[in-house]
């Protein structure tokens, strides 16, 4: 992680209903420069609608998301798509376009801000490598398995070099041992960029592999933050039950009746 004492991002007093349905009440969050966070919590706890008005994908009630000091909810509609070149976001389902062979699906952010189509095959080539997919610039995606999608995606999200990443559910659809190639190419996207990383996931044991802090929602609020490793200890027993996946308990279960995940 860097040294830089000062937050990449800073969320004070985020708030955000759907109509009687409180989904987040008041959230502050410090994110550091590269730092990698994932937010875990039960569907409905807020963790998707966190990340939408991180991005200003969605507008919150209340609040302020400050990255670099620097309020994003203030900025106008075409000052924030000036700084949303600093992100990359792999979609849950790798989202991509089914029209466009794999290389023009990678670079599309670089393409779309004017690169030329050489300079731009170039860098798609160049992270297709560092995802352990040469060679396959020209396919279409309806020729891709799960895991090579996937793997495309993380390609697209770091082809326009960002310093901040977001990951929507990394490994959901996965077989186990594709599911470890994806946490293993997140942790070297983290050591080898230092990239600000942001995830949202169910997968225990990928929040474990690829974070360095941990950060639980419920209840509309931040229930929990802890270092990674202190996951599988931590006594807390809404996280406990949580982490071991058991219905019962102390978590109020009509959460899972909210908007958003």
């Amino acid at each position: 992680m860097s040294q830089d004492t000062q937050p990449r991002i800073r969320i004070r007093g985020l708030r955000k209903g759907f109509g009687d349905k409180l989904v987040l009440d008041g959230i502050d969050l410090d994110i550091m420069p590269g730092e990698s966070m994932t937010v875990i919590g039960m569907s409905g706890s807020g963790k998707s609608v966190l990340i939408k008005c991180i991005l200003g994908l969605m507008k919150p009630d209340a609040g302020e998301v400050l990255v670099d000091g620097e309020n994003w909810l203030a900025l106008d509609e075409a000052e924030q798509l000036g700084r949303m070149r600093r992100v990359g976001m792999l979609f849950q389902g790798a989202a991509l376009f089914d029209s466009l062979p794999v290389w023009e699906n990678v670079a599309f952010a670089l393409l779309h801000h004017g690169e030329s189509r050489e300079a731009a095959r170039s860098r798609a080539t160049e992270v297709l490598d560092w995802v352990d997919l040469p060679g396959i610039e020209d396919r279409m995606p309806a020729e891709l398995s799960g895991g090579m999608a996937k793997r495309v995606g993380l390609a697209r999200a770091i082809c326009h070099r960002p310093d901040i990443v977001f990951f929507d559910e990394p490994t959901t659809g996965l077989d186990p041992i594709m599911s470890d190639v994806i946490n293993h190419l997140i942790v070297r996207l983290h050591h080898d960029f230092d990239s600000t990383i942001v995830t949202i996931t169910h997968d225990m044991k990928s929040a474990m592999a690829i974070s360095d802090t941990i950060t639980m929602l419920a209840n509309a609020r931040i229930h929990r933050q802890m270092p990674a490793n202190a996951l599988q200890s931590d006594r807390d027993p809404v996280v406990r039950q949580f982490v071991e996946g058991r219905a019962e308990g102390p978590i109020n279960v009509s959460e899972h009746n909210g908007a958003g995940t």
